[in-house]
């Protein structure tokens, strides 16, 4: 375990099982499509890659940079698109793929804006659940797992650009990030 993490909240081997679970319930809804899968950048790029090796229908990739945070650690309450997708979505499937949902703007407003755009269906799947944060009215389609409202680590996650390449999801040290 990393000496920065306070404790291991899901192992390597949970998030192996788990992702192959959800994929196989992904795989069952879009069995005779062949989705977007539209990773959002940076947190979500190990869980994407993983999750799609899962998936048995052909798929198209897409990366989007969303954020609504700006430089600080509250919501600014604006959605800022600093990549977008590159292809036409009109009436596509549409499969968002995110590490983690926390108050929910991000991913409410960025459904709202791709349905907007003309996508036929836009689903969520994310890793992390924080369900405690949710203050906008949002579910994912497909949830690996719920956590608690702990800072978290690992598998893509981050505290200032680290500890994204840690195998598993650990809980940050409050001295790291409140010093």
């Amino acid at each position: 375990m990393h000496p920065d993490c306070e404790r291991i909240l899901l192992t390597e081997q949970q998030l192996k099982t788990r992702i192959k679970e959800v994929a196989e319930l992904v795989n069952k809804d879009f069995a005779d499509k062949t989705p977007i899968i539209v990773s959002i950048l940076k947190g979500s790029v190990i869980f994407c890659a993983d999750l799609i090796r899962s998936l048995t229908m052909p798929v198209e990739l897409e990366f989007m940079v969303v954020s609504s945070y700006g430089s600080g650690t509250v919501s600014s309450g604006k959605l800022k698109i600093k990549k977008d997708v590159e292809r036409n979505i009109d009436g596509k499937d549409i499969i968002i793929v995110e590490d983690i949902i926390d108050s929910g703007f991000t991913l409410a407003n960025l459904k709202a804006l791709l349905l907007e755009r003309g996508a036929k269906s836009v689903k969520i799947v994310t890793l992390l659940n924080k369900v405690a944060r949710r203050e906008y009215d949002i579910v994912p389609d497909y949830n690996c797992f719920d956590i608690e409202d702990e800072f978290v680590i690992g598998y893509g996650l981050d505290y200032n650009e680290i500890y994204r390449s840690l195998p598993y999801i650990g809980i940050l040290k409050r001295s790291v990030y409140e010093s």
